[in-house]
């Protein structure tokens, strides 16, 4: 069965028991890309919006309270039980105007789940209207923003949470491989030795340096524009309702959310965005750095360094047996490229607003949204998969750092350049070791070269300890 709804471009047919309406169903025709959706979280935060309004509607008698009762309770049905009413948000995250097909999806289906609430058919808005009740004080202007920063602040929460673990899990190596002495490497080549516990160390400090921006950029996504309508002006929008509307959405996602002290200023510009993605991307490329040292160091298991083991995860080749790849290194490079991809488009978008609007925030939106989650579950993994089960192949690292001539640095001091340059060139000819040759040339006594190549004078030889 079908039901005809009109709007100001004619009529249409919707399934009579559909929970859209009109305005979902041209978008849907209009925006035939491929079979993505708009976000899911951001649907969830747009309720929670709407049920804000709502509230603050029913407050400042502004729609009737049986009405606003039923919109509030329409809202609480939709957020309880999510995957019963999902297969009725269905706009492309990729839309014209600016996330108003978004928003109108979100309105008739409120609507419509409210009328089925007090025994009324879809459709039937002379009842319940999507627009007149659902919508009322609002624009897609000032909710769709303020929707995306409680949902980019929700999963902010959880990247912080997941980059605490992930820091926790390299400094227990740290701490794990604090004795495994191996060869340092700048330009790719022989350089100073040093722990393997001190690189996990510098790669725990590079986290927790995006820990905490990313645990501050919250603070930039509190400051929201609900109440400022179409233009930040706050047009069909009371005061009682502008300042009512922030408390609820306060008391109903339990976040320090605040209304911006001048509401054009967060309709027309979406430099927060840009900022938040910012800090995305600088994690991204502490990312890559990690796991491309990783797979560095795990290279081989005959051709490569060898100096570290991964654990195997799944056959590497179909056609070399016993291949082995490091895909979760892999893996989470590729979200980080994705991520450093995604910052380039948002940056674009959010310069290219136009006087009172930015028509492209549906596309800061989407790729937002995505590398956040891409994120939290990528480094979920990488913690898990990778991080806590690396283990340190001790006897090639310390054959390859005891076997460098690079190792004949240490002995400047008390050869001088010159003479450990000559140890070092005759180490690399004859295939031997710095030790030997100096044992060879008598140079020093074995004690004093031990006492020199102790593991702590190699590698913090300015910090008092044993030696």
């Amino acid at each position: 069965m079908l039901r005809d709804e009109k709007d100001q471009l004619g009529p249409l047919s919707i399934e009579a028991s559909a929970l859209y309406g009109i305005h979902t169903l041209r978008s849907t025709n209009n925006f035939k890309l491929n079979e993505n959706k708009t976000s899911y979280s951001l649907i969830k935060a747009m309720i929670t919006v709407k049920q804000a309004c709502a509230i603050s509607n029913q407050k400042a008698k502004l729609i009737d309270k049986s009405i606003g009762t039923a919109i509030i309770n329409a809202c609480d049905m939709i957020l309880s039980d999510f995957d019963s009413y999902s297969n009725s948000f269905i706009t492309h995250p990729l839309q014209g105007g600016a996330g108003t097909s978004t928003n109108m999806n979100v309105n008739e289906v409120i609507a419509n789940v409210a009328l089925l609430s007090i025994g009324a058919k879809p459709g039937q808005y002379d009842k319940i209207h999507p627009l007149n009740h659902v919508n009322k004080s609002q624009s897609t202007n000032d909710v769709y923003p303020t929707a995306l920063k409680i949902a980019a602040i929700y999963k902010v929460r959880l990247l912080a949470d997941a980059l605490a673990a992930l820091q926790e899990a390299l400094q227990e190596k740290e701490n794990e491989f604090s004795d495994v002495l191996k060869l340092g490497r700048t330009q790719m080549m022989d350089a100073l030795p040093i722990t393997l516990g001190q690189e996990f160390g510098a790669y725990a400090r590079a986290i927790s340096r995006d820990r905490w921006r990313i645990y501050k950029v919250e603070e930039r996504l509190r400051e929201v524009n609900i109440g400022g309508t179409a233009v930040g002006t706050g047009m069909n929008a009371p005061l009682m309702y502008i300042y009512s509307v922030t408390e609820e959405l306060q008391r109903l996602t339990g976040l320090g959310i605040a209304r911006s002290d001048l509401l054009i200023d967060s309709t027309q510009n979406m430099d927060v965005f840009t900022e938040v993605s910012g800090l995305l991307k600088a994690l991204a490329t502490n990312l890559i750095k990690i796991s491309g040292d990783l797979r560095l160091m795990a290279s081989g298991p005959i051709g490569g360094f060898g100096e570290i083991q991964l654990e195997a995860h799944q056959a590497g080749s179909s056609i070399m047996p016993g291949k082995v790849n490091p895909v979760i290194p892999e893996m989470i490079t590729q979200i980080a490229f994705r991520v450093i991809g995604a910052d380039s488009t948002i940056t674009i978008a959010a310069s290219s607003g136009q006087l009172e609007l930015n028509a492209y925030t549906p596309l800061i939106a989407s790729e937002l949204l995505e590398s956040l989650d891409l994120l939290i579950e990528g480094i979920t993994l990488f913690n898990s998969k990778c991080i806590k089960t690396v283990k340190a192949n001790r006897e090639r690292c310390e054959y390859l750092a005891t076997r460098s001539y690079s190792l004949a640095a240490a002995f400047i001091d008390s050869l001088g350049y010159d003479v450990a340059s000559q140890v070092a060139d005759e180490a690399y000819q004859s295939n031997s070791t710095i030790k030997a040759i100096i044992l060879k040339k008598q140079l020093l006594s074995e004690e004093t070269i031990d006492s020199i190549l102790s593991i702590h004078q190699l590698t913090q030889p300015g910090i008092p300890g044993k030696r």
